[in-house]
């Protein structure tokens, strides 16, 4: 809802609607100019700082935060799981309780057992983590509170899968009521459920497609003889016989677990036993090793721009408020490192890892993570964007979590708006590197950009390893133009070290060019003068008298 007036005004008219923390919604307030966004309500529990960061970053504003986590650059426990994917349990009055203790000083301490262990590196996080279980005051963990563990604040990373093997049109209510009766007598709690497994000839049994629904949970489904490949404590020949398979219960929720997971539960055999229920159900929980939450994730590839911040999009801006983990080569992340908040953690990655980076992205993503994977300039040009989309598509489509790409400010149209204005013509770009394309292909480019006439732009053009194909690329160019053809030499762009140039094709300095230099081509028809390039676009009557 969207509300213009009176702060004052607009206060009495939500006053009868307010209730409690546990249960307000997010109330923000916009100044008229856009420039401060103010979290009245709902500030973590409804996550009303978290949109007050989102919007103030895409419009370019501040969000003004009074909360003592903000202020004092601490994780606010109450509110940080979500960004990883976890659900929370506990009652409001002890989560008021640790929230109370963390604005009076107090350190508090987090024992962690299950789910990634990332978190621990945010600068906010400090030295939180414990391993001595009567100093806890949170659990990350799938277990309920106990005689034993009687902390009562967890967050859940979402690590068990619940096997299920029942019969044709069993109730809902039974299959329900048999998954909290396993849940309860293991311990365990309902917010760290992954999702169901069962055989696929169950997926079509209405009952699991209802409660897959209800809850939010996958179903994943596998053939008898996948179930079959799977030892189990308890086999049962009658099953075989039925289904082609020894076990369904203990079997999926297994291999939904994956290689290193393990059952936590055996199968319980629950019958109908209430008026208007029918059927059986065989339960059995397994646990994974890593959190299972696509639904949940969350993948964004941010181009970071050439370097500077003041070039970062404020969609990129947002998306990265947003975000968890930013994963990357330590470098860009540099770049943006005044961005980033002591809840968020920096995954650094090796300049030729590309794919390790986005291995590593998409699966906290699958984890029900909310990740950045940053590239310089335009993930989508020469950056990630590709290879991430690639192993995203290589996923089932109910592995997959929400992947956007977030477009930046390229190298290239940094270098060709310090130099004026080369890219008002046909244009292409072509990577000198032939680390992923051979330079026989490389090659090829480059005789049709002669032959066609293009400005080009130069990725990649000269390093230490590969300092011979540059001078080939401008006697190839030379072929189309001639050798007073402006080229820019835009070198470290967008950072404090920047140096532009205009040099000529037939005279370029190729010993002063790396990698962190771009260069733009003009085609036959460039020029330049008054210390910039254009190339014509042809318009009529473009000179002035």
């Amino acid at each position: 809802m969207l509300v213009v007036g009176a702060i004052g005004a607009v206060t009495r008219l939500i006053a009868p609607l307010i209730s409690n923390k546990d249960h307000d919604p997010a109330v923000l307030v916009l100044d008229a100019e856009a420039r401060l966004v103010v979290p009245l309500l709902g500030g973590h529990r409804a996550g009303g700082e978290a949109i007050a960061r989102e919007l103030a970053a895409l419009l370019g504003g501040q969000a003004v935060l009074t909360g003592d986590c903000a202020t004092q650059e601490r994780i606010a426990w109450d509110h940080f799981g979500h960004a990883w994917g976890w659900i929370p349990s506990g009652e409001a009055s002890d989560w008021k309780a640790l929230m109370v203790a963390q604005a009076q000083g107090q350190e508090l301490t987090v024992l962690q057992t299950t789910g990634s262990e990332h978190w621990q590196q945010a600068p906010g996080a400090q030295a939180s983590v414990s391993s001595q279980p009567e100093e806890q005051q949170l659990l990350i963990t799938a277990e309920c509170p106990s005689p034993a563990s009687p902390t009562a604040c967890r967050w859940h990373p979402p690590v068990l899968w619940i096997g299920v093997g029942c019969e044709r049109n069993t109730s809902l209510s039974l299959i329900n009521r048999a998954i909290t009766s396993a849940l309860a007598k293991s311990g365990l709690a309902p917010q760290a459920v992954a999702g169901l497994s069962t055989i696929d000839r169950k997926g079509d049994e209405a009952a699991l497609l209802a409660l897959a629904d209800q809850q939010q949970w996958p179903l994943d489904l596998h053939s008898a003889e996948e179930l079959a490949t799977i030892a189990v404590p308890t086999p049962s020949a009658v099953v075989e016989a039925e289904m082609g398979t020894a076990s369904v219960a203990e079997a999926a929720a297994l291999r939904a677990a994956g290689p290193n997971g393990s059952l936590i539960q055996t199968k319980r055999i629950h019958k109908a036993s209430t008026p208007g229920e029918q059927g059986a159900v065989t339960v059995a929980i397994a646990q994974a090793p890593e959190p299972f939450a696509p639904q949940r994730g969350e993948l964004h590839l941010i181009g970071s721009g050439p370097g500077d911040l003041a070039l970062l999009t404020p969609d990129a801006r947002r998306s990265l408020s947003r975000c968890s983990a930013w994963v990357g080569y330590g470098l860009y992340l540099d770049l943006l490192e005044p961005l980033r908040r002591p809840d968020q953690v920096r995954l650094d990655g090796q300049l030729t890892r590309e794919r390790d980076r986005c291995l590593q992205a998409l699966e906290l993503a699958r984890q029900g993570a909310r990740v950045a994977l940053v590239s310089s300039g335009d993930s989508g040009i020469y950056g990630m964007a590709g290879l991430a989309l690639e192993l995203w598509l290589s996923l089932p489509e109910t592995a997959r979590p929400r992947f956007e790409v977030h477009p930046g400010i390229s190298a290239l149209q940094l270098a060709a708006a310090r130099a004026g204005a080369p890219l008002m013509h046909d244009f292409c770009t072509i990577s000198l590197s032939d680390r992923l394309t051979p330079w026989e292909v490389i090659e090829k480019r480059l005789e049709a950009a002669a032959t066609g006439d293009f400005v080009v732009a130069l990725y990649n053009p000269r390093s230490k390893g590969r300092d011979w194909q540059l001078d080939k690329a401008r006697q190839i160019l030379l072929t189309g133009r001639p050798a007073s053809t402006p080229v820019v030499v835009a070198r470290q762009l967008g950072r404090s070290e920047e140096a532009v140039e205009l040099q000529e094709l037939g005279a370029l300095q190729i010993e002063s060019v790396d990698m962190l230099t771009v260069l733009v081509i003009g085609n036959s028809s460039s020029r330049s003068a008054g210390g910039k390039l254009v190339t014509p676009r042809g318009y009529p009557g473009a000179e002035l008298s």
